[in-house]
């Protein structure tokens, strides 16, 4: 069975009160590892990240790291709300880095309208410098982001149609094509009953693509599951575990903002391992990981 560990029982990152556009609660953030560093752009807002907190506003802030444990971050977010579609903030990010440039997929959130939100893209060459391209899906859709490399000279894109896992591609970064669903929520599993999404971008495995995602039960928790994707057709899913591989059990994982909630969009490939780094209760963040050789789809735990 796959199982993540945690590096720490205590998060690998908080809040800074001195700054107030990070005040109440960091969390869903990306992560990248290049040039020896641990690169995280994560989500912060300033009043906490629900509904009965009031308007909170969303900002990218950006943080570096060695060892996941100790961060210097930047006093000033990379995005602000400053943009139409992000008026109340961008949410979520999700990076790669195709060939020699990063994209970023992220949630651009508006909050004029129910469903206002859309899957936006920014490319960068150095991870703090963004060229934003607006709305790459217009329609209510968020958790989203594009394979690490083209596939048949295409741009192969994850999303979330509520409440599904969907796959599209591309030619042009403009126009998207081929959606096909490709996971569905559980009606009768405990802890994927109601809604799923991805959590990180898909890394490469020896035997497809390693699919970390996130699913909801009808309590609203959050928990983490793992799934297995052919390696040249995606939109195939060979394994999907049946169990759990992270869910809420540490007191800053069950109580926060939103509790009950583990919520990842970094799946990084790094040295021997697999690390998910991910928030806890929408306030702070942690991190975990599995060791390559501890990935093992035991039939008896497939769903497929």
């Amino acid at each position: 069975m796959i199982k993540l560990t945690r590096i720490s029982n205590e998060p690998v990152f908080k809040q800074n009160e001195n700054h107030n556009w990070e005040k109440a609660a960091v969390f869903n953030c990306t992560a990248v590892y290049e040039n020896g560093l641990f690169h995280m752009i994560y989500r912060a807002t300033n009043i906490g990240g629900h509904k009965r907190y009031g308007e909170y506003i969303n900002s990218l802030g950006y943080a570096v790291s060695k060892d996941l444990l100790n961060w210097h971050r930047y006093s000033e977010p990379i995005l602000r709300n400053d943009v139409d579609q992000e008026i109340r903030g961008p949410e979520d990010p999700r990076v790669v880095k195709i060939e020699d440039k990063f994209f970023m997929t992220y949630t651009g959130f508006a909050g004029r309208f129910p469903g206002d939100y859309r899957i936006c893209l920014a490319t960068s060459d150095d991870l703090v410098n963004w060229k934003r391209h607006g709305v790459i899906l217009d329609e209510e859709n968020k958790n989203a982001a594009f394979f690490p490399v083209k596939l048949n000279g295409e741009y192969l894109l994850l999303h979330r149609r509520k409440p599904d896992i969907w796959l599209c591609s591309s030619k042009d970064l403009k126009n998207y094509d081929n959606h096909k669903k490709i996971m569905s929520p559980i009606a009768e599993s405990s802890w994927q009953n109601r809604r799923i999404g991805i959590a990180g971008p898909p890394v490469q495995h020896s035997d497809g693509w390693l699919l970390f995602y996130h699913a909801v039960d009808k309590k609203n928790h959050y928990r983490l599951g793992v799934a297995l994707l052919d390696r040249d057709d995606p939109g195939k899913v060979l394994a999907r575990q049946s169990t759990p591989v992270l869910e809420p059990e540490l007191d800053w994982e069950i109580n926060g903002y939103v509790p009950n909630v583990v919520f990842s969009c970094a799946t990084l490939d790094h040295e021997d391992r697999y690390i998910v780094i991910y928030a806890g209760a929408d306030t702070v963040i942690g991190a975990a990981y599995i060791k390559k050789k501890d990935i093992i789809f035991d039939k008896k735990d497939w769903l497929n």
